[in-house]
């Protein structure tokens, strides 16, 4: 049997400081933290971007030429502002796309470029669009109009 004489002392670990070895922890948890404001505020700006909150002065000069055109309101002819639409639309797919020949196509090729930019603004369904300018007596009502000017305003505010 063993006696309490003959045991060797206990061997106690060495104390365990804080500071050197926890400074790489704080470092990792700084960089954690950091990564996730980064994380956020990337999210949300991506998120305003989406809404439109954030829009670059192309879009801002288009939106405001397109408010400022004479809707054809009250049985009105809507060849002209039908034309002026598609003019406005040439032209940012012009200044936007500068290596596609977005300036040569027409009819369904044109509605369908148009919706392959911003499929949720839904132009194909508006062959109006494209046809009505050269139609001889081509008349919207109110109802069209307003939900062709959406349409567009939607592409012009969320095109890719």
């Amino acid at each position: 049997m063993i006696t309490l004489e003959q045991l060797q002392p206990i061997i106690l670990p060495p104390p365990v400081s804080w500071w050197p070895p926890a400074i790489g922890w704080w470092l990792l948890t700084l960089l954690l933290v950091a990564l996730l404001i980064g994380w956020h505020y990337l999210l949300r700006r991506r998120t305003l971007k989406c809404q439109g909150n954030l829009i670059d002065p192309l879009r801002a000069s288009a939106l405001q030429e397109l408010y400022a055109l004479d809707k054809p309101f009250g049985g009105q002819q809507a060849g002209p502002w039908l034309q002026q639409l598609n003019q406005l639309l040439k032209r940012i797919c012009a200044t936007h796309y500068p290596d596609y020949a977005s300036h040569t196509l027409s009819g369904r090729e044109w509605l369908a470029f148009l919706d392959s930019r911003c499929p949720a603004a839904g132009l194909t369904r508006w062959m109006i669009l494209v046809h009505g300018a050269y139609q001889p007596d081509c008349r919207l009502d109110d109802k069209s109009i307003t939900q062709l000017q959406q349409a567009i305003e939607t592409w012009i505010r969320k095109y890719v």
